[in-house]
């Protein structure tokens, strides 16, 4: 498991990242993931200082029936008004300058460094997009699975697109299908501000150790900053299929997912007329949504089980194909990404 929380790099460190011949190590990134959502997701600069105002129409105007020589009723639509926050995820590399000119290549041992944290980065950043929850942690903001959180239409309007696939443990999984696009949902980062993560090499400064009182030393230090939030501004246009068992896929009663795609597809309110070269009875392909970019997302997990049934010449809907020269899974057209993020360990949802 990695550690995660130490804030000074040592010389064990620095010894374990030189070759014998005082060169820094190319170092073997185990820990880094695939979570191509943030590939995908638009970003666009909030409309606040803090955060992100979508007005969304609630009530549309009545009309009237109206007989000869009897008046019109006038009316008007209803709207209303969401807030969505940013969150700001920070921190600081602080290097002991003298440590980092050991090997004469202070550069290059810095870079190895900036790499690591880039990739954690990344990762805290995709998990608080699917299960952020600013109830639980306000300095963050919230993420797909508490707008998400319920199957139950008495209990919020999004239930009527969560799609339960039967699972009743806690080894469940979800499968997204998000669409990217300025009307339907999207990243934002605040008023006025950089958006995406940067880095700022600041240099050498004084720090401080632990002693009390404490004493400076001279040290190199980096600053990584990331604001981002989520604006979901038509929950229309998300659909999650949840308590997907991963322990059964391999065997016993596997959910069918395929189904379950079909039924999540058919939950976006936008249905082209015109299809695709793939076209069944009971399944007609789905176009491409042109308020924005449709992805499936599922973790490692399902995205095994969903190429091996690509596999299947019988499975129609279900394609292996390529895209920038590069082999992608897709569903009547849909492609199928991976987020390492998503667990196999969620609690059902009712």
């Amino acid at each position: 498991m990695a550690t995660i929380g130490a804030i000074a790099l040592t010389y064990a460190d620095w010894a374990r990242r030189t070759n014998d011949d005082g060169k820094t190590a190319i170092i073997i990134e185990l820990l880094s993931q695939t979570n191509e959502i943030l590939n995908d997701m638009l970003v666009v600069e909030g409309n606040m200082t803090a955060g992100h105002k979508t007005t969304v129409r609630t009530g549309l105007p009545q009309a009237t029936w109206r007989l000869l020589y009897q008046g019109v009723q006038p009316t008007k639509s209803v709207t209303a008004q969401i807030t969505d926050s940013c969150g700001m995820l920070e921190t600081y590399s602080v290097i002991d300058k003298a440590l980092l000119d050991l090997n004469g290549n202070s550069a290059e041992f810095r870079l190895s460094e900036d790499m690591a944290f880039l990739e954690g980065m990344n990762q805290q950043m995709a998990q608080t997009l699917f299960y952020g929850n600013t109830a639980l942690n306000p300095e963050r903001f919230t993420g797909l699975s508490p707008r998400y959180s319920t199957a139950t239409a008495a209990n919020a309007a999004t239930a009527g697109n969560v799609i339960d696939a039967g699972g009743t443990g806690s080894t469940n999984t979800s499968l997204w299908l998000c669409t990217w696009g300025p009307l339907t949902g999207h990243g934002f980062f605040p008023k006025a501000q950089t958006g995406g993560l940067s880095n700022d090499h600041i240099g050498t400064r004084v720090a401080y150790d632990t002693n009390t009182p404490p004493r400076p030393y001279e040290a190199d230090w980096s600053h990584y900053k990331w604001m981002n939030g989520l604006s979901v501004r038509d929950w229309r246009y998300f659909s999650r299929i949840c308590n997907i068992d991963v322990t059964t896929l391999a065997g016993g009663s596997p959910p069918n997912l395929i189904v379950q795609m079909i039924r999540a597809l058919y939950r976006l309110p936008t249905q082209p007329a015109d299809a695709g070269a793939v076209q069944t009875a009971d399944a007609p392909t789905v176009a491409a949504i042109t308020l924005g970019n449709v992805r499936f997302y599922g973790n490692r997990t399902i995205r095994t089980w969903l190429d091996i049934q690509a596999l299947n010449k019988t499975n129609v809907l279900l394609q292996m194909t390529q895209f920038a020269g590069k082999p992608v899974t897709t569903f009547r057209g849909v492609m199928i990404k991976t987020c390492d993020q998503i667990l196999n360990s969620e609690a059902r949802v009712v």
